[in-house]
């Protein structure tokens, strides 16, 4: 018996989370083989995947078409999501026999329908494991875009072969799936007290540290050396949202390799510092929550999961927004004192969904 988590291939966060479901159902269950279909990003599976698995990379969904981190190309989302949907009945025949030549048992998606087709053709159950689905992403556009007006129903038909949706908080969609269950927050945690992260990190002074993370698709003309002599220090992940070469003298840099070097994971660089500035996705702020980081957050354009974010994000972190302009030609002094005087949320959100959802898909076998 093996299990398949097939993933969007959309930024990092839908990834980041099933990888935590994935080392954590390896590590309950060592003897089911795993077996993981996705286009997601290569590097960031193979530096944080810690069980045996098979990757196949195959994408799964058509996801969004994003110009950076916060501007979403709209027309070419949703014309990519309906090639992909012209093919998807052969996509998931195929998929079928994927699932069978590998003895699955259990398909686990975040969040592609297809695969609840092929499941449902094999003959296996799946389970929806995401805080959204895409018909109800794609439902926001249609008014102004008739001629895909069809594309969200076809894929609501698809989620309604899944056995279950596995709800994870800050949720939008999930109308045509026909059991749902609510589950805790996935999150990637540090396992280092932020003292100790702190001082590997090359943190020296008492300077509040904002880290900026805007994922692969970074953000346009995003200047850095006006933060010189803030009363924060920048952290620099690496990626295509700054030029080392306009970041403050002070600024800290800690790319891929120097992570790796350190023996640190992204999470650890969320726990270390005081105020991650983002876009509002599911997985910054999970991570947020789960390693007591505040969040100075932006607008990431036309995408139906930003209001739910923004409506819910106060009761479970300290937040404020701070408009694109300013994020990209400011200095961020008010926000950041701003952020670091808000209480923290008296009661802390549970964040053990992924040994929840390795538990149940164990059950599953």
């Amino acid at each position: 018996m093996s299990v398949a988590f097939c993933i969007s291939g959309h930024g990092f966060g839908h990834a980041s989370r099933q990888v935590e479901v994935i080392n954590a159902f390896g590590a309950l269950r060592p003897d089911q083989p795993i077996h993981v279909f996705t286009k997601a990003s290569r590097w960031l599976l193979d530096r944080t995947i810690t069980v045996p698995v098979t990757i196949v990379e195959q994408a799964v969904d058509s996801g969004a078409i994003q110009r950076d981190s916060l501007q979403l190309d709209v027309p070419a989302t949703l014309a990519s999501a309906a090639q992909f949907e012209a093919g998807a009945d052969e996509a998931a025949v195929a998929l079928a026999r994927e699932f069978r030549a590998r003895h699955v048992q259990v398909a686990v998606c975040d969040a592609p329908p297809m695969p609840c087709t092929a499941a449902h053709l094999a003959g296996v159950p799946a389970v929806v494991l995401a805080n959204f689905t895409w018909d109800w992403i794609f439902e926001d556009f249609i008014a102004e875009h008739p001629a895909f007006a069809e594309l969200p129903a076809r894929l609501g038909v698809r989620y309604a072969r899944a056995d279950a949706a596995w709800r994870l908080p800050m949720h939008g969609g999930f109308g045509t799936v026909r059991t749902v269950l609510d589950f805790p927050w996935i999150a990637r945690r540090s396992r280092r007290g932020r003292a100790e992260l702190r001082r590997l990190i090359g943190a020296g002074d008492a300077r509040p540290l904002v880290l900026i993370s805007f994922g692969g698709y970074g953000v346009a003309n995003m200047a850095l050396a006006h933060h010189a002599g803030a009363p924060y220090r920048l952290v620099l992940s690496g990626g295509a949202e700054h030029s080392p070469t306009d970041a403050p003298p002070d600024a800290l840099h800690l790319d891929r390799e120097r992570l790796d070097a350190l023996g640190l994971r992204y999470e650890d660089l969320v726990a270390a510092v005081d105020v991650v500035a983002s876009k509002p996705g599911y997985g910054i702020v999970s991570e947020c929550v789960a390693n007591g980081a505040a969040l100075l957050y932006t607008d990431r354009g036309r995408f139906r999961e930003y209001p739910v974010m923004v409506d819910e994000m106060p009761q479970v972190l300290p937040c404020r927004h701070i408009a694109n302009a300013s994020l990209a030609s400011d200095r961020w002094d008010e926000e950041v004192a701003g952020l670091l005087a808000q209480p923290r949320p008296e009661i802390r959100p549970l964040v053990n969904g992924a040994d929840v959802a390795a538990g149940m898909i164990s059950a599953m076998l």
